[in-house]
This record gives C-alpha cells, sequence and structure tokens, in this order.
C-alpha cells in the first residue's frame, strides 16, 4: 500500500461530493415539491425526529430556490475543499456536520426507526450517514500511520474496525428487520443478513481472511445498487446522492489490508520522511555508547575502522604513517 493511497480515496470522496452537488442544481430541486419529498422522511419517525423534519421541509417549500441554491453550493464547496490540499481538514469536518443535518433533516435518520427501511431497497442506514464516516476514516496523518488499510491510520486499527462492525452489523439487523413478516423473498433476506454479518467480523480476521471479507462487501455493495437501489435513480431527475452503493464500495477500498512487505514498505517510507523533515534527530552525538546504532551500515562499519591498533582512537583529521619494519621486528 503506497503512503498517498489515502489522498487517492479522498479525491474519490471528493468526486463522490462534486456529483452531489450537480444532481442539486437539477430543476426539480428548485421546485416545491422537493420540500414536500423532505416532508415525507418524517413519516414513521418519532416526533422528536419528525417534527423538526417537518419544520425544515416547511421552510424550503415555501422558498425552495434560495435554500437549493444554498444546499447546492455547500457540497460544490465541500467537494472542491476535500480536492484542495491545504483546505482538506476543514473540508472533511464540514461535510461531518452537513451531513449529520442531511442525515436528521433530509433522510429521516435513514429510516433506521420506522422498522422498515431496507439496506438493499432503500439503501439503509442513508448515503448521507456513510459521507460523514468516510469523512473520518480519510482523515490525513493519524497516530497509527504503519496500519495495514487505509481506514485504521486516523485513530486506531481497532477503531476503525468496530466502525466496520457497527455499520456492516446494523445493515444485517435493518435486513432481517424490514423481512420479519412472511413474504417471498424473505430466504433471500436471511441469506443477504448472513452475508452482511460475514462481511461485518471478517475484517478482524488475518489478511487473506480480512480481504475476503472486503472483496465480499464491495461485491455486496454493488449488487445492491444495480438490483435494488436502481443505480440510486441517478436518471430520474429527483435523485440527490447515488445512494450507497458506490460510498460503500469506496469504504470497503479504504479497509483493503496490505501484506506484511507493503507495510515494511509504507513504515520505511514515512522514517525516510521523517529523517528528512528532522535530520537533527537522528545524528548521534558524541560519547553515545550507541550511537553506531543510529548511523547506518557503511557509516557504523567505517565508525569501527576508524579505531587505531590497541584500542585508541584516532583523532579527527590524523593521518595514519606507514610502520617500518626493522630487522629485529622478525617479519618478513
Amino acid at each position: 500500500m503506497t503512503p498517498d493511497h489515502g489522498g487517492r480515496l479522498r479525491l474519490a470522496l471528493a468526486a463522490a461530493w462534486l456529483l452531489d452537488a450537480a444532481l442539486q442544481y437539477q430543476p426539480f430541486m428548485f421546485t416545491r415539491a422537493f420540500g414536500q419529498s423532505l416532508a415525507m422522511s418524517a413519516q414513521g419517525n418519532p416526533r422528536l425526529i419528525s417534527d423538526p423534519i417537518t419544520w425544515s421541509a416547511g421552510i424550503v417549500e415555501q422558498y425552495p430556490a434560495v435554500t437549493n441554491a444554498a444546499f447546492a453550493t455547500i457540497q460544490l464547496i465541500i467537494a472542491l475543499g476535500i480536492a484542495w490540499r491545504p483546505a482538506v481538514k476543514f473540508a472533511l469536518a464540514a461535510s461531518v456536520a452537513w451531513s449529520i443535518a442531511v442525515w436528521w433533516l433530509g433522510e429521516g435518520l435513514g429510516g433506521v426507526l420506522t422498522g422498515s427501511a431496507s439496506p438493499w431497497n432503500d439503501g439503509a442506514p442513508g448515503a448521507v450517514i456513510i459521507y460523514a464516516l468516510l469523512a473520518v476514516l480519510l482523515w490525513p496523518g493519524g497516530r497509527d500511520a504503519p496500519a495495514s488499510f487505509v481506514a485504521g491510520r486516523p485513530f486506531g486499527r481497532l477503531p476503525a474496525r468496530l466502525l466496520w462492525l457497527t455499520l456492516w452489523g446494523s445493515m444485517a439487523f435493518l435486513t432481517l428487520q424490514s423481512a420479519s413478516m412472511p413474504s417471498p423473498g424473505q430466504q433471500a433476506s436471511a441469506l443477504l443478513a448472513l452475508v452482511f454479518d460475514l462481511v461485518a467480523i471478517g475484517i478482524f480476521l488475518p489478511v487473506p481472511y480480512a480481504r475476503v471479507a472486503v472483496i465480499m462487501a464491495a461485491i455486496a455493495a454493488t449488487a445492491s445498487w444495480v438490483i435494488g437501489e436502481d443505480f440510486g435513480a441517478l436518471f430520474t431527475g429527483s435523485a440527490t446522492d447515488p445512494n450507497t452503493g458506490p460510498l460503500l464500495v469506496l469504504l470497503a477500498a479504504a479497509y483493503w489490508p496490505a501484506h506484511a512487505a507493503s507495510r515494511s514498505r509504507s513504515r520505511n517510507a514515512t522514517d525516510r520522511l521523517t529523517l528528512l523533515a528532522h535530520p537533527a534527530a537522528q545524528l548521534p552525538r558524541p560519547g553515545d555508547a550507541d550511537s553506531a546504532l543510529c548511523l547506518p551500515a557503511g557509516a557504523a562499519m567505517s565508525a569501527e575502522g576508524s579505531q587505531a591498533p590497541g584500542g585508541a582512537s584516532s583523532r579527527p583529521g590524523a593521518r595514519m604513517r606507514p610502520r617500518r619494519v626493522g630487522p629485529g621486528d622478525g617479519r618478513l
């Protein structure tokens, strides 16, 4: 895994936000019907969740042009900010706040509290909350740089794996919940829930098995996007995002584990960057007993070779003189 793999994934996330902005500029979004569609997400939710949705949807319905222009522009700024390195952290943080607000007021928390939301057909728990998750997991830098997968770098491997477990485990639960009533597709839903469970726990397994789990996640996400979500209804003129399929594939790419050799190369590259940034921190100090261990192998050998016979160290700049062999030395 190359050190810039996370940067490429962030560019892919920026492209997804750019697509969202383009969809938000569709003519339908500037009509009162858009506000009415937002109000529908309040159905089936508790009043604590539904009342703010109804209130905000009323404002959008009353001022559709102004509010939607603001929505589209915010998403465009987020996309450009993530793609522009100096602003990437600010843009990622803004995308988390915006995603949570839209997940509540625009998607009704993805319908997870209604008891009928389906990851296969509806994209539960919602595309916008996956945007927030990706922003957290693709945060540049981090405390665990040598992690075997990009999502483990910002806050550590275990928290990243727990987030993966929570997402795919909740999708398995929602799949079974939406198919609790007897129906012809109940067995298929049970099988899909089993796949989600295997994907959820597979990330904790050794690298070869974790890769299988990530591949299964990408295949399941693609199948649900094509068959269940109908390509996110992108061509209907009323879609606000591509739905969860492509975002889950991007998430799977962030969890792709590298082999040990790749991790070693990544650590070496990180060490070289650290040495270039702080060269003085790597130099041995005079009198340090372990100073030779801080030097490259060639330098350490040179240091050992600079010892004069008898264990006395040669002075800096002193030249060794040839020793004459006389008759009394017993040498030829």
